[in-house]
């Protein structure tokens, strides 16, 4: 029993520490291969934007809006920021709104909404001009479709700031309504000076103001049609403080009272002379009511 005990025990072998340099072998070459992925993939062409969509667009080009945005083919994807670039095209003149989103791999989408157009005009050489609720003019030409569904915008000359304060108003009105006004031009007074005069398809005439526009064109459809229920077709609509309707001046009316007025004004001496007459008739009027009436013989009568 003694020589039992006195055996030495077997220990076993130590692999601690060859576990823990395995692992830290394993995730040296983990991170070795990872860095090199890295590498690899920023250096291909996945990494780098392959195509640059544009939508929304109408007046402006997309290789303009492309240009503003300060983003071309093979740039890299991941170092382009969507809100830098989304400033960059907004401002531009004529955009309102831009948003510009990502899509992995290499695509950049930006859709931009452009200020609507309110107003046309036409140019020194007759060509057809587009206004927008920004006052931005824009040539029509053969690449846009000319249709004549807002106002024209006519005798404005120089008045820019009331113009854009015009072409702000009209971008808050209905669509219906735009469509109805056929032309719009300045009608001052001492007053309002910034009267305008509007005339719609329907045949009426609108007489109004630039500050008071967006209110009164939100029922301005709705007047019109009330009118035309009460069979009144054409007239003129005040739209000031007070809303009134008068009907048109007839030309024959007009083309009366001008001649008389001429008449009077050539003649004048004419008309001194029938004063005269007159009043020389009713002065032998009265003469003759003042003096006594004599006897046909002209000798004096006498009573006994």
């Amino acid at each position: 029993m003694q020589q039992e005990q006195r055996l030495p025990v077997i220990q076993k072998p130590k692999t601690k520490k060859r576990s823990r340099s395995s692992k830290r072998l394993l995730l040296f070459l983990f991170l070795f291969f990872i860095t090199l992925l890295c590498i690899l993939f920023f250096q291909s062409s996945l990494s780098k934007i392959s195509a640059i969509e544009v939508e929304g667009q109408e007046l402006l080009t997309a290789d303009a809006i492309e240009q503003a945005s300060g983003v071309k083919a093979g740039d890299h994807f991941f170092a382009v920021s969507s809100s830098n670039v989304e400033q960059q095209v907004k401002a531009l003149k004529m955009v309102e709104s831009a948003t510009v989103t990502k899509h992995f791999p290499g695509v950049i989408h930006i859709e931009v909404k452009e200020y609507p157009r309110v107003a046309y005009q036409f140019g020194n050489a007759n060509q057809p001009e587009a206004i927008l609720a920004d006052g931005s003019v824009i040539p029509m030409s053969g690449d846009f479709k000319f249709i004549m569904d807002k106002p024209i915008l006519t005798g404005w000359g120089n008045s820019l700031e009331l113009k854009l304060q015009l072409c702000k108003a009209l971008a808050s009105a209905p669509e219906s309504t735009l469509t109805d006004i056929s032309e719009i031009k300045p009608d001052p007074s001492s007053s309002y000076p910034d009267r305008i005069k509007m005339y719609t398809r329907s045949q009426f005439e609108v007489v109004t103001t630039i500050g008071y526009l967006p209110e009164k064109l939100q029922y301005l459809d709705s007047y019109i049609s009330n009118l035309k229920e009460n069979k009144v077709n054409t007239g003129v609509l005040t739209l000031l403080e007070v809303d009134t309707h008068a009907p048109f001046e007839v030309d024959g009316n007009k083309g009366q009272n001008q001649n008389q007025n001429q008449n009077q004004n050539q003649n004048p001496k004419d008309n001194k002379s029938d004063k005269k007459t007159t009043s020389n008739a009713q002065s032998g009027s009265t003469d003759s009511k003042k003096d006594p009436v004599k006897p046909a013989s002209g000798k004096e009568t006498t009573r006994n």
